[in-house]
């Protein structure tokens, strides 16, 4: 049986969470974890509530991705939530 899609908004609140739990097992503040991903603080908070713009679930780039997943020490597909967002239009 096929897993159920998540809404685009749970997916971002989800990959939020573990932005966060990945980095509260690496003990880093939200700032440095910006810093080091080359990112601006504000952004990075935004991430961890899955927001890009309150309301406005977060769509980060690739490389903003792999540089979160650099920092972080885990691979990308560990940041990434199990299902997949329903993305119809």
């Amino acid at each position: 049986m096929a897993k159920r899609r998540m809404t685009v908004e749970q997916y971002s609140r989800e990959l939020g969470v573990n932005l966060q739990r990945a980095r509260a097992a690496k003990g880093l503040s939200q700032e440095r974890v910006a810093h080091l991903a080359g990112i601006a603080g504000y952004t990075y908070q935004k991430f961890e509530k899955g927001e890009s713009r309150p309301g406005r679930p977060m769509n980060p780039q690739l490389f903003t991705l792999l540089a979160l997943s650099e920092v972080l020490e885990v691979p990308v597909v560990d940041l990434l939530p199990e299902r997949l967002p329903d993305l119809e239009l």
